[in-house]
């Protein structure tokens, strides 16, 4: 039995593996092409999976021992006893074992998973707390009541030395991926207009992990496809030869992007193609805009079905939502009280008028609320914006500038930082806005919107969102909307939480702040 490997991305870093085919040899289209090694091709991803074997062990261990020399120390009197002590040593060793071994079960270390982000660290929780669910109830019922004191304390000590050193090993793996180390080579497959896509989002989005080496094109006689930083050079103009090209370029993985052929068992005869090689087989669906968590395979005998769930807008996510946004604004207003008040009194000494700036956005359903900003132009800034906008350098229906003559000195500063935007988790907190959503829009943006752009108003508009930690600013007014559209209808909890960490980094590097 042969396995054939494959992934559909709907969206950055989303991927699923399908079960095994069973092939019958005379029903292959043409013999496979041998690859030259397989550990040749995957050396590096080998490398990088033992670094962080070695890794994992030595924190759960750590964890292990800290915790239980924080419960008992070194010298308690229980373990003088050589029986004792033996018994103590096989009950470490049995939860060392079972967290690696869950660890392992969890796929965590697994190549197309590593350098994701939450989905890492999600396997990574996952993983741990089985562990200790699972244990917890062995130790119940064999009756161990002196591993409980730090059988608790390795749990925390442990997952968080995981998900620390996931932390930094991700920021290495992303550097070595920005010098152009640690990719996967890819051939993408498919229609010039299908390849050109999947290519410019894999060069935008390093997250990809993936450099394309070559194309195979079935509707145009070209050398080379001109997208991204770079030409890709057309190495295939056929289904046969995509096998040999992928070899001949040292290709890892044939991404085949959207349906290239008219023939309905295309993916089946290069799937059979690519028997024997080191090669992997990767589909990339067009399903725009619509996040893993959505998509559910649904197998009836001979017709693979792809569920996408309909986005909802009401329900217990979204009152789990609330609770998130009313808690974690409380805190922040409290926390971050004495640094509004000392910015309170550099606004006023820097320019005459108020320390807040209230303006009507558009809200939830298109209901209008007042927005709190702290001042950062001076007072008379509407009134001059009419002979700015032919400086207009934002997009779409969205006035920005570089250079604005409106903005106060003190003002600067807190756009770079986004420090004036402070004030509107009092806005989160009342209810009129979210900590993450779409970028709260005014009316006359509302009123220029045309078609599905309107959907933005489906939920909260939010503090942060993906326009923030996507470019901001700099984005244009299409991307701007895509990323609104795509938060508004594929959000988790889980989600919020990884872009909040993901605007704090944002804000301290003031990228696209102006």
């Amino acid at each position: 039995m042969t396995e054939i490997k494959s992934r559909l991305p709907v969206s950055p870093g989303f991927g699923f593996r399908h079960r095994p085919m069973r092939i019958v040899e005379s029903a292959r289209a043409a013999p496979p092409v041998k690859a030259a090694a397989a550990s040749a091709r995957h050396s590096w991803a080998r490398r990088y999976r033992s670094r962080l074997l070695i890794t994992d062990t030595a924190i759960v261990l750590a964890a292990v021992f800290v915790a239980y020399v924080a419960r008992f120390g070194f010298v308690d009197k229980p373990l003088r006893t050589a029986g004792t002590t033996s018994a103590y040593a096989v009950l470490l060793a049995v939860i060392t074992l079972t967290w690696m071994f869950s660890l392992a079960a969890a796929h965590s270390r697994d190549s197309r998973m590593v350098g994701l982000g939450s989905t890492e660290y999600k396997r990574i929780v996952n993983a741990s707390a089985l562990t200790f669910g699972l244990l917890a109830i062995v130790f119940v019922v064999a009756k161990v009541d002196v591993a409980r004191g730090y059988f608790v304390l390795a749990l925390p000590l442990g997952t968080v030395g995981l998900l620390g050193s996931r932390w930094a090993w991700r920021q290495w793996l992303l550097r070595e991926r920005r010098h152009g180390r640690y990719l996967s080579r890819a051939l993408v497959v498919g229609r010039l207009e299908d390849v050109s896509y999947v290519v410019d989002q894999i060069e935008t989005k390093p997250g990809t992990a993936f450099t394309v080496v070559g194309a195979s094109l079935y509707d145009e006689k070209i050398t080379q496809v001109d997208v991204g930083h770079h030409p890709v050079p057309v190495v295939s103009t056929s289904l046969e030869g995509v096998p040999a090209a992928a070899a001949e370029v040292g290709a890892e993985t044939v991404i085949v992007a959207g349906q290239p052929h008219s023939d309905g068992d295309f993916i089946r005869g290069l799937a059979w193609r690519l028997e024997g090689t080191a090669t992997e087989l990767v589909l990339a669906s067009r399903l725009t805009d619509v996040a893993g968590p959505r998509i559910h395979f649904r197998p009836v005998e001979g017709l693979p079905l792809i569920h996408v769930e309909i986005p909802q807008f009401e329900g217990g996510k979204h009152i789990a939502k609330r609770a998130m946004d009313i808690a974690i604004a409380g805190l922040a207003l409290i926390a971050l009280l004495p640094v509004m008040l000392v910015l309170a009194v550099l606004i006023r000494a820097d320019s005459q008028g108020p320390v807040l700036f209230r303006q009507e956005r558009v809200g939830r359903g298109g209901e209008p609320f007042m927005m709190l900003k702290f001042r950062s132009m001076i007072v008379n800034a509407e009134s001059a914006l009419p002979a700015l906008l032919a400086k207009n350098e934002g997009s779409g229906v969205l006035f920005k500038m570089k250079d604005d003559p409106r903005v106060t000195r003190i003002g600067r500063v807190l756009r770079r930082y986004s420090l004036d935007e402070l004030p509107q988790l009092w806005n989160v907190f009342i209810g009129d806005m979210s900590l993450v959503g779409p970028r709260p829009p005014l009316e006359r943006e509302v009123e220029a919107y045309d078609g599905h752009v309107g959907r933005r108003l489906y939920i909260k508009p939010g503090l942060t969102g993906m326009w923030q930690v996507n470019g901001r600013s700099n984005l244009s007014w299409d991307e701007s909307v895509r990323l609104d559209l795509y938060y508004v209808e594929n959000w988790s909890v889980m989600g919020d939480l990884v872009l909040l960490w993901r605007t704090a980094k944002v804000v301290l590097r003031s990228e696209g702040a102006y």
